[in-house]
């Protein structure tokens, strides 16, 4: 039998990681927990240690460190604590694959160093990418073991569907997305949308961050700058379908005209699974369709109008440079804004576009430019919250 893939999850307390523990606990034979971090989550990060015994758990917020210290973990579990311990840990001998499910752009040091020490990265950490695509594949290209897999459903479709057919023959990628829970509400009434109506998600069970940014359609629209990235592909082969079934989560166009999708429910341990075992399929934990139902699967256009968030996401996956970065940042800054009562729903959107417009662009910066104009974006915002 081949050895144990020694796992890394980055992010283990929240929805992908708690899914990707699952994952990991119904193929023991085969995938084993090196690994945990979280960043102030510290009980339910110390109920894994003792489920999955890593070696190492990781706090990157000091101050719950703090409390964790006061927690029994297990004995053979060493601690370490602060952002740079992940990236430590990241490019450690006995990690194989880092599960990258760190929400927002605190997850890119980790990923890079990942891939800089030729690591596996399952990606569920889409800011990576819209932050720092070119630099990404640039560190790809220059580590010739590391291997970038994604664990986003709509990036796993295409994935999937892509197969081993060159880009060449390949006339578009598109994205599906649910449309989340205010596809058909009124310009009137999405001014009085309340955090507690944009959380309630029709199909999808995730953070509240992501949650938001599903409500907005930004989500949508990092997808297509991570897929610009990830994919290699222009931003003009990329495109968008709403599907509020979340059953089809992704389709490929081949130039003949030919169209391969790839269907599953709306579960994300699938496309977890899928990245874990690459290149092979084994049976697991995922929901399955069940066949002896009937099914309406429907395809609509997206409403720019009523979702303006999509057009941004489009123009910086054209642009590249720091475009990606500083939409992430403001759009970070803006949902914790909403969250916290201190910006409307509808504001979101255009505070992004603002700090966009208003940003200088360099179309060739260093990761340490990006990391500045990340600070940047979110000081930007502020202009736009009230308190």
């Amino acid at each position: 039998m081949s050895p144990a893939k020694r796992i890394a999850v980055f992010g283990s307390t929240g929805c992908v990681g708690t899914d990707t523990l699952e994952v990991i606990a119904a193929a023991a034979d085969r995938l084993k927990v090196v690994a945990l971090s979280a960043h102030g989550h510290v009980d339910l990060l110390a109920k894994q240690a003792h489920q999955h015994n890593p070696r190492w758990v990781i706090i990157t917020d000091p101050a719950a460190a703090k409390r964790a210290r006061k927690l029994e973990l297990p004995p053979e579990c060493k601690l370490l604590v602060g952002p740079e311990a992940l990236e430590q840990v990241a490019a450690e001998d006995e990690v194989d694959t880092v599960v990258a499910a760190i929400v927002g752009s605190a997850g890119l040091a980790s990923t890079w160093a990942a891939l800089a020490a030729g690591k596996t990265v399952a990606l569920a950490n889409k800011e990576t990418l819209v932050a720092a695509g070119p630099l990404v594949r640039k560190q790809l290209a220059e580590s010739p073991t590391a291997k970038l897999l994604p664990v986003d459903s709509e990036h796993s479709a295409i994935f999937q569907a892509l197969g081993d057919n060159p880009l060449k023959q390949v006339e578009r990628i598109v994205l599906t997305a649910s449309g989340g829970p205010f596809r058909t509400w009124s310009t009137d009434a999405l001014r009085q949308v309340t955090v507690e109506e944009a959380l309630a998600h029709p199909t999808w069970q995730m953070g509240k961050k992501i949650t938001v940014d599903s409500a907005t359609m930004m989500n949508k629209a990092l997808e297509v700058i991570e897929a610009r990235w990830l994919f290699d592909i222009p931003a003009e082969k990329i495109a968008v379908v709403i599907h509020p079934q979340s059953i089809v989560h992704g389709f490929v166009e081949f130039v003949d005209g030919s169209t391969i999708a790839q269907l599953s429910p709306p579960d994300m341990r699938m496309p977890i699974q899928f990245a874990l075992d690459y290149p092979d399929r084994k049976a697991g934990v995922a929901t399955r369709l069940d066949w002896s139902n009937s099914w309406n699967l429907e395809f609509h256009p997206p409403d720019l109008d009523r979702f303006p968030a999509l057009e941004l996401g489009f123009r910086c996956a054209r642009e590249g440079g720091t475009s990606g970065v500083v939409l992430n940042a403001a759009n970070e800054a803006a949902v914790a804004g909403f969250l916290e009562g201190n910006l409307h729903f509808t504001e979101i959107v255009p505070a992004c576009r603002s700090v966009l417009e208003s940003h200088n662009f360099e179309a060739n910066p260093s990761l340490e430019r990006l990391f500045e104009l990340d600070e940047w974006a979110r000081q930007e915002v502020q202009s736009w919250v009230y308190v």
